[in-house]
């Protein structure tokens, strides 16, 4: 037998690894990683015992805004924190690996958030001194749209807070093995625990501990891993030659998924709900002692967003680098599309004891954030808008603390539970997020706007927009979100290949050969969604806010508005500068014509007298 047969049959009786072989070799989460993981976890508990127990909340407004005397740094870092869940770390590499990099100039709309948010809504709800941003509904409209704005908010967080939980849990499903529904309600514990101890400054001071972690994570995962690749030339000629380094279509068709006016415009009122009237990050600002300096933790704010939302894109473009020959999602080598990045994390950093410890909890850091924001901004709201207008006797103290404590207690609860109905969805994390979001976020931004910058519409045409913008704008998030999650609707994706793959998996080629016919028939026979459930889900934002602005407009002509009873104090800056030189001359001809009844008065009173002074006279 010569070399060369010898060579070839040794080939022929190797074989290669399995998916399932790769995976389990790549689930080396050791001690050291457990370690930092625990670590993590340990220093927000003991944050939150500090500012439960040995720095104790002397109140109601130091537990919900911190005695409105925090510090602009720690502050911004929160911001941050809350904004960036999850949901973002894994999501927007998720997006850039599968659809390109399009969905990066949504940048461009948070820099025009910040011009907007500064001299139309901030300024506003900060002079006011709130503490839920829905007791500004009831001094510009009435009760009504007050706990509508409130219903609206409950909802929109119920249905975001399982999915900010439900992503780090697939991330450390990836590196450990561990199921997604035991690691959850371990780790929500702890975050359940600081939040409901600790109050707004608990919550801050770990964001702020947590902004650092998610940073640092981030920047080793896509340092070192350009550097084992082989340099930042070669992760951008790999997604230059997959078409993934691409700027927006210029389109002007709503359909299309990903346009340069979709993202400057749509993404534009989509981050403008999210920062400027989200009770989430109001009630941060408010904790701030002067509006001076809640707007430079303004602008610290989207520096540091700017920041990260490019060091998540370049996380895509790396991912793809990574795996350009042999597609993860393909093979199953991640069962889900949002597992992308944890696993090139085992790739990169598995062999290092705990940097992927690191990387989790950067991700976990995230996700406790916005959960722990979430839950105290949803006691806010229940206690402000929920409880106090309801009853006749005010809560004492220590029971508003308890009740405060209690509701994030449950609240908690629920989104862990919640969690379950989030695996089933299937679909692509950042996308849902967004889509289910602006069922809410839409009429809720709308009849915010209208309060500050339109005076003339009332409460009643503020509460038929609001209600008829959401009952739309629920048929099409859901049945649009349906018909994705189904495969009815499907999206262009880059191209991938397996062809470079060193290991085997179950091949999907031929499945179609094993479907029944009649399957088939039916499949090809099922109705076309309707053209408005293709719309990008990047103007679902814009589209519910100019229903319910327009509703509320129709209705408004209808009915009739006192704009000289409005408080100048409730409306953007730059509307009350005229709205009070109006008020001004109103009240200028009003006090003449008061003047001027008045000295008729006196003139009819001093002719009285003199009559009689003639009768006196005569007599």
């Amino acid at each position: 037998m010569t070399s060369e047969g010898t060579s070839d049959d040794l080939l022929a009786n190797w074989e290669m690894p399995t998916v399932q072989e790769i995976s389990d070799t790549m689930q080396n989460f050791g001690m050291p990683d457990y370690s930092v993981f625990a670590v993590m976890l340990v220093a927000c508990g003991a944050v939150g015992v500090y500012f439960g127990f040995v720095k104790k909340s002397s109140g109601e407004d130091e537990y919900l805004v911190g005695g409105r005397s925090m510090q602009t740094v720690p502050v911004s870092f929160s911001l941050i924190a809350s904004f960036i869940s999850g949901i973002s770390l894994l999501g927007m590499p998720t997006e850039i690996y599968v659809h390109g990099t399009s969905y990066l100039f949504i940048v461009s709309g948070i820099i025009l958030v910040g011009f907007i948010m500064s001299n139309v809504y901030l300024p506003v709800f900060y002079e006011l001194k709130l503490t839920s941003t829905y007791e500004y509904l009831e001094m510009r409209f009435d009760k009504k749209i007050r706990l509508l704005g409130s219903v609206l908010f409950c909802i929109g967080i119920m249905i975001w807070l399982p999915m900010v939980i439900y992503v780090p849990a697939l991330a450390f499903n990836q590196v450990t093995g561990v199921n997604v529904h035991i690691v959850t309600p371990f780790v929500c514990i702890v975050c359940i625990f600081y939040t409901c101890v600790g109050g707004l400054k608990a919550v801050v001071w770990t964001d702020f501990i947590q902004t650092f972690i998610m940073f640092g994570s981030m920047l080793l995962i896509v340092i070192k891993g350009t550097c084992d690749l082989g340099g930042l030339s070669l992760v951008i000629r790999r997604n230059l030659e997959s078409g993934r380094l691409e700027f927006p279509s210029t389109d002007w068709n709503p359909l299309t998924r990903h346009t340069i006016w979709g993202l400057m415009i749509g993404g534009t009122v989509h981050w403008l709900q999210i920062s400027a009237i989200n009770q989430n990050m109001i009630q941060r600002y408010l904790a701030l002692p002067t509006l001076q300096s809640a707007k430079r933790a303004l602008w610290f704010f989207i520096v540091g967003i700017l920041a990260l939302i490019m060091i998540c894109g370049y996380a895509g473009l790396l991912i793809y680098a990574w795996y350009h020959e042999c597609d993860p999602l393909t093979t199953k080598l991640a069962r889900a599309k949002d597992q992308l990045l944890p696993l090139l994390v085992m790739n990169v950093l598995g062999e290092l004891p705990g940097l992927p410890g690191l990387f989790v909890a950067g991700v976990f850091s995230a996700a406790l954030s916005s959960l722990s924001t979430g839950l105290n901004s949803m006691a806010a709201v229940v206690l402000e808008d929920f409880v106090k207008p309801f009853i006749k006797t005010p809560l004492t103290p220590r029971a508003a603390d308890i009740f405060l404590k209690l509701t994030v207690v449950v609240l908690g609860a629920t989104c862990v539970a919640l969690v379950f109905l989030v695996e089933k969805t299937g679909t692509h994390v950042l996308q849902l997020s967004m889509s289910l979001s602006a069922i809410t976020s839409g009429p809720t931004l709308a009849i915010f706007t209208m309060g500050v910058l339109l005076p003339w519409i009332n409460a009643r045409g503020a509460l038929v927009g609001g209600l008829a913008g959401l009952s739309f704008m629920g048929w099409l998030g859901l049945s649009a979100g349906t018909a994705i999650a189904t495969g009815r609707i499907k999206f262009e994706e880059k191209p991938v290949t397996t062809e470079g793959c060193t290991y085997s998996f179950p091949q999907v080629e031929n499945l179609l050969l094993f479907v029944p016919p009649d399957s088939i028939l039916e499949d090809a026979s099922v109705e076309e969604p309707l053209a408005v459930f293709r719309l990008s889900y990047i103007w679902y934002t814009m589209i519910g806010a100019l229903l319910t602005i327009s509703i509320s407009f129709l209705a408004t002509l209808i009915t009739s508005q006192d704009v000289e009873k409005l408080d100048p104090m409730l409306l953007a800056p730059f509307i009350r500068k005229y709205f009070k030189s109006s008020s001004r001359n109103m009240a200028t001809e009003k006090h003449q014509i008061e003047i001027t009844k008045s000295d008729l008065k006196m003139a009819s009173l001093a002719n009285n007298e003199g009559d009689k002074l003639l009768q006196i006279t005569a007599t």
